[in-house]
């Protein structure tokens, strides 16, 4: 069931369970923040999977009634899985689509947090549910061929209503298959938590610019991680830039309109550049995927064509490789109309892109994606070996303004982690690790490949992906290939055998972003008995056990053919 009224209907002592992504981590912010307002008792407990969201409610459902989700829970029939007691309350604010048509038509004990104009496309209540009374069949008595001849007559009519019932029924079962097939056949991403929450405490007029930035950072997250179009991205933007608006009017005559630990938010039109503010440009140029895959760095062709491209600016090499912050004053003022013009020299043309900045202060300003980067890196750090809870309450901890120094201790481990990414991107496509399996492009990243580790992790993992894919489509001439989704394996567990697997939509102009991994990851598994978990909150991200790894391709490689 949609909640309807937010503010009657949500407060309560609650067990707060948060999956490990960016914009769940911005949406938790937000909710804290409202339950701090309103003196609300709250035990946040991260879960990266079925498997911990499981645990965490066995743990907790004797001390809590009231349960949030978020980004977690939408997708799967939440109470076959957790089993709770019918007092129990679920508040789901999930950005994961198909929502589980179970969770929506529950009155009782499921609240859906979702945006009310989002076009979710749910199947009619009489389509997928029938009542109980419909399906007893009438077992009617039996005739012995005795009876009256008006019995007989009657007994007759019962069969064949019987018949046309079965028939019926029959029918209905077909297309109640059909149409949840049609419903449940792609995994998509609705409107990012950070903005529903940042909704709620707009209607509860609570609203503050710190949550508006987490907002807008959640947003960010989903548009680096490609999980929407385009057109939502710049939509949420402009809706977001009304807020914006709202909140950081100042006027300008009056003195000490900005004060030292003051924070301001501003719309932008920036370069799409990977941290370049707080890098050298020649990094950040080599690091973004975009410019990276449309320049073609692996190779030595690239390379000149990337020292043409500063030429071409009339920037020197001095300049550009030293931190931007040290850059000629003159050089930094018309950066961005110098980079944008000879851009589109070079085939970029989308190199600006809509964004926000933050200041704190006169000192520090952060664009969005910088926020993205930092607290994704921090959630996956894999330089110390400290607990996925340790890094979960880092990353959260950096979303912040009073711990700007864990702000920047991630911004210098993305950097690492965008290194990683694009010299292993470079290594695939230089020695052919992307090969066509026909019906789609599969990678294995060997086990002694540097950075492997990093590759472990989900997110990267799938950042990785979507570099890989936009490269080689950049890099190859078969013209079939440039329209095909991706695979990529990683290993995951040495000791256990395992592999990570994720699957990923085609690289198009036009991608709505849909994917149909997640459902062909099932089938395959299932038609082959292969050993997989299905633990992620995103489907098309599997465990799989690395003997069963051809079989299990080979299952793909048929059923998608």
């Amino acid at each position: 069931m949609f909640l309807s009224d937010f503010r009657k209907e949500f407060y309560e002592r609650v067990l707060l369970l948060v999956a490990s992504d960016v914009d769940a981590l911005c949406a938790c912010k937000i909710l804290q923040a409202l339950f701090q307002c309103d003196h609300v008792q709250y035990t946040l407990v991260p879960v990266s999977g079925w498997q911990e969201l499981e645990t965490a409610f066995l743990e907790h459902k004797d001390q809590f009634q009231y349960f949030v989700l978020i980004n977690c829970g939408a997708n799967v029939d939440l109470l076959e899985i957790l089993q709770p007691e019918e007092d129990a309350f679920f508040f789901i604010c999930d950005t994961h689509r198909p929502i589980n048509v179970v969770n929506v038509y529950n009155e009782t004990q499921i609240k859906l947090l979702v945006k009310q104009d989002d076009d979710l496309e749910i199947p009619a209540y009489d389509d997928i549910f029938r009542d109980e009374e419909e399906d007893e069949d009438d077992s009617g008595n039996e005739s012995d061929g005795s009876e009256p001849s008006g019995k007989r007559k009657r007994f007759e009519e019962d069969i064949m209503e019987r018949t046309m019932k079965r028939r019926q029924r029959r029918e209905w079962e077909a297309r109640r298959r059909e149409i949840l097939f049609d419903y449940e056949q792609y995994e998509y991403h609705g409107t990012s938590s950070a903005m529903v929450m940042f909704d709620l405490a707009w209607i509860m007029s609570k609203d503050l610019n710190d949550m508006l930035w987490w907002a807008i950072v959640g947003l960010t997250d989903q548009w680096v991680q490609d999980k929407i179009t385009q057109m939502k991205y710049v939509t949420d933007i402009g809706t977001l830039q009304r807020h914006v608006s709202r909140h950081n009017h100042r006027n300008e005559d009056e003195e000490n309109s900005l004060s030292i630990d003051c924070m301001r938010i501003a719309f932008e039109y920036d370069l799409r550049l990977a941290l370049y503010q707080h890098w050298s440009l020649f990094e950040s140029l080599c690091n973004t995927c975009y410019t990276s895959a449309s320049l073609k760095l692996w190779s030595v062709q690239g390379q000149k064509r990337l020292q043409e491209f500063f030429a071409d600016m009339g920037l020197p090499l001095k300049q550009v490789k030293q931190k931007f912050n040290s850059m000629d004053i003159s050089l930094k003022e018309n950066l961005q109309e110098m980079i944008e013009e000879s851009a589109s020299k070079f085939g970029m043309k989308n190199l600006r892109v809509q964004t926000f900045s933050i200041h704190f202060g006169f000192k520090n300003k952060f664009l969005a994606s910088d926020i993205v980067y930092s607290t994704a890196s921090l959630m996956e750090n894999i330089e110390k070996d400290e607990p996925g809870t340790d890094n979960f309450i880092k990353a959260l901890d950096s979303l912040s303004r009073s711990n700007l120094d864990k702000l920047h201790q991630g911004l210098e481990l993305a950097k690492k982690q965008l290194r990683a990414i694009q010299q292993t991107v470079a290594s695939c496509i230089c020695t052919n690790l992307v090969i066509s399996q026909g019906p789609f492009l599969y990678c294995y990243l060997m086990e002694g490949t540097p950075d492997v580790k990093l590759f472990s992790k989900p997110v990267s993992l799938c950042l990785l992906s979507k570099y890989l894919l936009k490269s080689f489509v950049c890099s190859t001439k078969n013209k079939r290939c440039k329209l095909l989704p991706l695979i990529v394996a990683a290993p995951m567990d040495v000791e256990q055998g395992t592999v990570i697997m994720v699957g990923i939509p085609p690289e198009t102009e036009s991608s709505d972003k849909k994917n149909f991994f997640g459902r062909a990851f099932e089938k395959a598994a299932e038609s082959t008995n292969s050993r997989t978990l299905h633990n992620h909150f995103d489907m098309s991200i599997i465990e799989l056990k690395m003997e069963d790894r051809s079989k299990f391709l080979d299952a793909l490689i048929s059923l998608l053919s």
